[in-house]
């Protein structure tokens, strides 16, 4: 579908300077959307929200549906009578890098008692909106809770090292262990509950503002999730339930040997004999908590690397055909419309070009990758036209590090014969390209407006450990930035339009 010319920013909420080691929805989220709001940005980009796993990626999910606790913010929790504010005390307020182990060791604990707190004293109207959490989501909730509880009670050993009666969902044994586990069950709903309260106030705020949020699906899950648990029928497992090939790419611009990133494959086949419902459930709940939403790897749709289980690496992968018109014409149907745009990066074949286009979904430019030989000029900004251009994305360095330690010589000197030189940064060159361009959406991440170098960087792909901790001084974002930000904004007709659609009203503010 199409969509409105507009600008915005990429910017993962855990990369907030919230107090607790991590990024979350408290009061430094509402600061960064009065930020996008006098910098007259329509736009707001998160990566995936979900519960994070292995690698602490939010591409590495342990649910599709659920929510990750650590952006639950602790002080509005207090706020709403929850926790005792004094308990939060100890909790650090700088803005240093995420120190995960740290993280999870302060405010994990915290969270449990403050939906402990909340679950023994619940009254009246909170009560009702809980209730009515569960009940509406119980098509997820109860699953996930379940798996939850349960991977824990066993120190998150993998789901299929579980008891083979737990491991294959015989009824008497989910029985048993609700029962056994409901009060945790309980709390873990709370949690929640919490989340998605906080997610949806923080919606509204930016509807309120028309900022629109951008969200990200990634096309697989992993093989230790309460969605593979779940629905084991799906995926491609052997009889230890392990995954029989899993997901990657072939070697390419990231990696040399490619990136095995070891999800378990679907039975494309066993999905489309079901009518695709699980991923209509998947995007509709997408839909319903995100305006727009970029899919992750769309190639995969198309064709997706094969990888044996066994490999190492993803060099001996092969292609293997997708569900490609099928999955998004039920989509279409199911929902109504496709607010989504393509992840087509990388190696991308004629094929995937008409699957896209035939869909009217549109693609992704990145600046970047533009100024190589003459193939990259597909990433150029007067090729952009109905795209969503970026100066780079989570998993490049940002503009200036790519400038001084990424970019050849060839590629320096093509970037500046064509956005031509300029006294305040490459980053601004990069950024006046980006919004100047026919693309509809222009987007840039955040490092990219402060022009910080490769210590901003999100995400290294292929390098194990260091990734996902990058959070910014809120020193860093200064009045004359959103200035300048607005400027350009209206020079280039991308002010923001209209506020987004009302958020469900079934969540308190």
């Amino acid at each position: 579908m199409p969509f409105s010319r507009a600008a915005g920013i990429l910017l993962h909420p855990t990369s907030l300077p919230s107090r607790g080691g991590i990024g979350d929805f408290g009061s430094a989220a509402y600061q960064f959307v009065d930020f996008l709001a006098s910098a007259r940005q329509g736009l707001w980009q998160v990566l995936p929200l979900g519960p994070i796993g292995y690698g602490n990626s939010p591409y590495s999910s342990t649910s599709a549906f659920a929510g990750n606790p650590l952006l639950i913010s602790l002080e509005r929790l207090a706020e709403r009578g929850w926790i005792d504010r004094a308990k939060l005390d100890g909790l650090s307020g700088d803005s240093a890098p995420v120190q995960y182990e740290q993280v999870f060791a302060q405010k994990m604990p915290l969270l449990f008692e403050a939906a402990r707190g909340f679950v023994r004293s619940a009254a009246g109207d909170s009560l009702r909106r809980f209730d009515a959490f569960r009940s509406e989501n119980a098509w997820w909730l109860d699953d996930f809770v379940l798996f939850d509880a349960l991977r824990a009670q066993r120190k998150l050993e993998s789901w299929n090292r579980w008891p083979r009666d737990l491991a294959y969902r015989e009824p008497s044994a989910l029985e048993k262990a609700r029962t056994e586990l409901a009060d945790d069950i309980r709390i873990r709903s709370a949690l929640q509950f919490a989340f998605y309260e906080q997610w949806r106030s923080l919606r509204r705020y930016c509807s309120e503002r028309s900022i629109r949020i951008v969200g990200d699906v990634a096309i697989f899950v992993n093989h230790d999730s309460a969605d593979v648990w779940t629905h084991r029928e799906l995926f491609r497992l052997d009889e230890n339930l392990e995954p029989q090939v899993v997901a990657g790419v072939p070697p390419d611009y990231f990696s040399k040997t490619g990136q095995r990133w070891g999800n378990p494959l679907y039975h494309w086949d066993v999905m489309k004999g079901g009518g695709y419902q699980w991923w209509i459930q998947r995007l509709r709940w997408a839909t319903q908590n995100c305006d727009y939403i970029r899919l992750d790897h769309f190639r995969g749709f198309d064709q997706f690397w094969e990888i044996p289980a066994g490999d190492a690496t993803a060099v001996n992968g092969r292609w293997v055909d997708g569900p490609r018109d099928d999955l998004f014409l039920k989509l279409r149907e199911a929902l109504g419309g496709l607010p989504f745009f393509a992840e087509d990066l990388g190696y991308i074949t004629p094929e995937v070009n008409a699957l896209r286009d035939r869909l009217q979904i549109p693609g992704m430019a990145v600046l970047q990758f533009g100024f190589g030989d003459e193939g990259a000029h597909i990433y150029l900004p007067h090729r952009s036209a109905g795209k969503v251009i970026y100066t780079g994305t989570h998993d490049n360095d940002t503009v200036v590090g790519w400038w001084h330690s990424g970019a050849a010589e060839h590629e320096r000197r093509n970037a500046e014969a064509y956005l031509g030189r300029c006294d305040d940064g490459i980053h601004w060159s990069f950024i006046r390209g980006a919004l100047c361009s026919p693309a509809s959406l222009s987007i840039v991440p955040l490092q990219d407006v402060l022009g910080l170098g490769s210590e901003a960087r999100m995400n290294t792909p292929s390098l194990h450990g260091g990734n996902w901790r990058w959070r910014f001084d809120p020193a860093q974002v200064r009045p004359e930035t959103a200035e300048k930000l607005a400027h350009l904004a209206e020079l280039s007709d991308r002010l923001p339009q209209s506020p987004a659609k009302p958020i469900n009203e079934n969540f308190a503010a």
